[in-house]
């Protein structure tokens, strides 16, 4: 799987191959990278040339390593693409409501197109994870992981891989590096019933609705975590 790189930009060719294997599905996302000594075999290099690709990958936000811990990937296959993008936005916690924002602009296209391209599969699917997400709720887990597979899955049956791919590359990061503030039932009890609200108008194949709901959401849930920046949301939105 993993191949000996050129001695001359080492680091680079570690890199390139870690991100194809992600991109393929060899390392999924939350995946444990193999031991330090284990890619260091395999590659042919030294801890420092091994070191320094792991370095660059973490500033693309690709992965995360921590001592004791190890390195883990924290993209999916599509979003692998668009993480350095994504990582270069999110450079503190004030830009945080700005990719929300980014979030309101993309996610009423995307629950649009889904209401048009969704099939009987697809509705039973999101109907599953809406099972999920009572469950989490009904057990008090409010991680915020099917409310998240929620969206991502929308992102996928609009069957725009741009749009997909940049959704999993924002989502990734907020989730990585703000999860804490996703774990309300506030937070999660409007979730759901959004959710609900949403799939209903794709059942229904209105598209126009589909895209209204959403954007209603996504305003009730940014009122949850941004209490205190609620004004900056402005008269338009």
């Amino acid at each position: 799987m993993l191949k000996a790189v050129r001695k001359t930009r080492a680091s680079e060719d570690i890199a390139k191959q870690i991100v194809g294997l992600i991109r393929t599905g060899k390392f999924k996302k939350g995946d444990q990278l193999p031991a330090e000594r284990e890619l260091t075999e395999a590659f042919q290099v030294s801890r420092a040339t091994l070191r320094e690709a792991i370095r660059s990958l973490e500033a693309m936000g690709v992965v995360k390593s921590r001592q004791g811990y190890g390195t883990h990937v924290l993209v999916s296959g599509e979003g692998v693409g668009v993480a350095p993008l994504a990582a270069s936005l999110l450079t503190d916690k004030d830009d945080l409501f700005d990719i929300f924002q980014i979030r309101k602009i993309i996610e009423p296209s995307i629950a649009q197109l889904a209401a048009g391209h969704a099939s009987s599969e697809d509705i039973e699917e999101l109907d599953k994870i809406l099972g999920m997400q009572q469950a989490d709720v009904t057990a008090g887990k409010f991680t915020g992981e099917s409310d998240t597979l929620f969206h991502l899955t929308l992102a996928r049956i609009a069957k725009n891989r741009v749009l997909s791919r940049l959704l999993n590359a924002l989502v990734d990061l907020m989730v990585h590096e703000y999860g804490k503030m996703y774990e309300s039932a506030a937070r999660a009890e409007k979730s759901i019933r959004g959710h609900h609200a949403i799939l209903a108008a794709i059942r229904r194949e209105n598209c126009t609705e589909a895209r209204k709901l959403m954007l209603n959401h996504l305003n009730e849930i940014e009122k949850v975590l941004f209490k205190v920046k609620k004004k900056r949301s402005g008269k338009c939105w």
